[in-house]
């Protein structure tokens, strides 16, 4: 079997994703209140104890941070970055609240405005997704991540399901009932089925799911991760407005809508 290797940066940023994985996890087994923040979001003690986590492991590496839960540097700042790494210490907050599973840690880097490279940790089943293009894409146990000869190298699907699956957010429920999901879709059956945070892009990158709509707010941080995996294997995230591939460290942190589709439908 390949033996698959890694830059040491993502290893260390595999590293950081596990270990904030792990705190979660150890949060999450007791009992959790929230702080709303001023944009209405929850926070915990988790996202804020996974945060630091990731931010003390990639900081020395020299690539500026971006992250839900930390001080955000301004425009005039971010807009020199050549590269910088995109973090959500704790994807799904919500669903971590309602104790259903369905959260992830999520850290990208960027180059360029070009999300290259993704990492997504499932803390509940212990499993991770990376990939970018100059790599592919593998997905393993947290206690896998050093012998690269067990990871399972994920290929580019061969064809859609039937009815197509449209995965869609727990939280906000707008993009089923949409006028406008017609128009961004593949015309026959579809199927819809709900699922918090970003492991919708494992449900993608396997072929459980054809096609993620959002046409409710979402951040960088949210999908960078997700795009960087679902483009290496030949997938697509396309603001619906320009049908142009979404890009980070914007001036504006807000992604636009959007539709993410697998290689078979893009």
């Amino acid at each position: 079997m390949k033996n698959y290797s890694l830059p040491n940066i993502y290893t260390e940023a595999m590293y950081a994703a596990i270990d904030a994985s792990k705190v979660i996890v150890e949060v999450y087994q007791q009992d959790v209140e929230a702080i709303i923040k001023s944009d209405g979001s929850p926070v915990t003690k988790a996202d804020l104890a996974a945060s630091k986590i990731i931010s003390d492991r990639l900081t020395p590496i020299g690539i500026p941070i971006l992250g839900e839960e930390l001080e955000k540097e301004s425009f005039e700042v971010r807009s020199k970055w050549t590269e910088n790494w995109c973090v959500d210490p704790l994807d799904g907050t919500r669903m971590f609240l309602l104790k259903n599973g369905e959260f992830a840690v999520c850290i990208a880097h960027i180059m360029d405005h070009k999300a290259v490279f993704g990492i997504i940790a499932d803390p509940i089943k212990k499993k991770l997704i990376v990939g970018g293009s100059k790599y592919g894409v593998f997905y393993f146990d947290f206690d896998q991540v050093d012998v690269p000869s067990s990871w399972q190298k994920l290929e580019p699907l061969l064809e859609a399901n039937d009815p197509l699956q449209v995965i869609c957010s727990r939280s906000y429920k707008v993009e089923k009932d949409s006028n406008d999901i017609g128009d961004h879709l593949p015309h026959g059956r579809c199927e819809y089925t709900g699922k918090g945070s970003a492991l919708k892009f494992f449900d993608l990158a396997f072929g459980l799911a054809d096609v993620y709509p959002r046409f409710a707010p979402t951040m960088e941080w949210d999908i960078a991760a997700g795009q960087a995996i679902l483009e290496t294997l030949g997938g697509s995230v396309i603001d619906v407005a320009t049908n142009q591939p979404l890009t980070y460290n914007k001036e504006s942190l807000f992604n636009p809508h959007f539709i993410a589709k697998t290689n078979v439908l893009s």
